[in-house]
């Protein structure tokens, strides 16, 4: 059986690796993660996601009979086995598919494992521990006709790429955005200044998770002038910066940004200082937000921790549905675009690289819809018009 493992190295990064049941590390595996991890600088999470991933293809070639090199060419039967084959806590071991069975694993989970074993196979290729012509079985050769646009290039000409032999068609699904009233019934609901910010910089500054527990204080600049702190942006703004934190917080942007914050971002980071001298005094980290109500007091607070609490403020707040940080920042876009923002700013402001990533993000307020609906003349108008 395999499993994942966490290391931590002496530099203080770590990285999740793939152990079978005499706890040895499997070294082509580990091979994959650390360059994941190090040398394309991916983050710790990305490298346990993967671990997982290549642990399950490991455990399907061991219990099949296979050689994990080689059942590249049965990847068919690898997503079947996924769909039905219970986890490690599930009490069937075997595949028993059934009519009215309700799947293991649903088509996106199956083809975020798929992706994994890709890449893994694929780096095995490379390195001579899998033969070449496993990357036909991976792949064949398309055609960019079902890219967009922006992705074809400006040459005009069609051009060839490799394509992904093995993916299920996953059902469109849409990220919902938090509502104004929803947002502002979770402030109402929070119980401390802190819990406030929090919130605030997920929905008016539409920072990920990631991003607002690896914020330091030092990256927050909250003076007109900042200048006697070292920097020459003006107003009240944050830097987002993506580095390695003891928490595990991690920026998915791999550039640095600044964040201009309104008012309302300044008053609760005031008065979370003012709460947070008053339980931790000079004591704490250097991080902006910590554990204040329970231990290890001064600690930096962590990714799960934001979930747990917007998770936590939407039951309290009883609004009907889990209203989640991703949906804050859909939240934040979407504002910004209905009081007049361009797609270049809400670009800009979400630290984004493709002028096209903003899109996803934005839900135009329905008022704004009826209102464009409503600016297209008449028929009858139009008519009187021409007479």
């Amino acid at each position: 059986m395999y499993e994942t493992f966490l290391v931590l190295m002496p530099s203080g990064t770590r990285y999740w690796t793939v152990v079978d049941d005499e706890l040895e590390v499997v070294e082509q595996a580990d091979r994959f993660l650390r360059e994941v991890r190090l040398a394309r600088g991916r983050a710790e999470t990305t490298t346990k996601a993967y671990a997982e991933a290549v642990s399950l293809f490991l455990r399907w070639c061991a219990g099949t009979g296979r050689d994990w090199s080689t059942a590249a060419r049965d990847m068919g039967l690898f997503m079947v086995w996924l769909r039905w084959a219970p986890g490690n806590g599930g009490q069937r071991q075997a595949v028993v598919p059934g009519p009215g069975g309700t799947p293991v694993r649903g088509d996106a989970r199956i083809n975020k494992v798929l992706t994994a074993v890709r890449m893994f196979l694929l780096h095995a290729v490379v390195n001579k521990a899998a033969p070449a012509w496993v990357l036909e079985q991976l792949y064949e050769l398309g055609d960019d006709r079902d890219l967009p646009a922006e992705a074809r290039g400006e040459s005009g000409g069609m051009r060839y790429r490799l394509r992904a032999r093995h993916r299920l068609q996953e059902p469109e699904t849409e990220v919902d955005r938090a509502s104004d009233e929803e947002v502002v019934a979770m402030l109402r609901a929070c119980r401390s200044a802190r819990d406030r910010l929090i919130v605030l910089l997920l929905s008016r500054v539409g920072l990920r998770p990631g991003q607002v527990a690896g914020l330091h204080r030092c990256d927050v600049h909250l003076l007109m002038d900042s200048r006697s702190l070292g920097c020459d942006v003006e107003g009240a703004h944050l830097h987002v910066i993506r580095r390695q934190n003891v928490n595990g917080a991690w920026s998915k942007s791999r550039k640095s940004w600044v964040m201009p914050v309104d008012f309302l971002v300044v008053q609760a980071a005031d008065q979370y200082a003012v709460e947070r001298y008053e339980i931790l005094g000079e004591g704490g980290s250097d991080f902006l937000l910590v554990n204040l109500f329970r231990p290890p007091y001064g600690s930096p607070v962590t990714t799960g921790a934001i979930g747990e609490l917007c998770e936590s403020l939407s039951g309290r707040a009883r609004l009907g549905r889990r209203v989640g940080p991703r949906m804050c920042r859909h939240a934040m876009a979407s504002n910004v675009v209905d009081a007049g923002g361009t797609l270049d700013e809400v670009q800009a402001l979400l630290g984004q690289k493709n002028p096209a990533s903003p899109r996803p993000y934005l839900h135009p307020d329905r008022a704004r819809l009826r209102a464009a609906v409503e600016r297209v003349a008449s028929p009858r108008l139009i008519e009187g018009e021409t007479r």
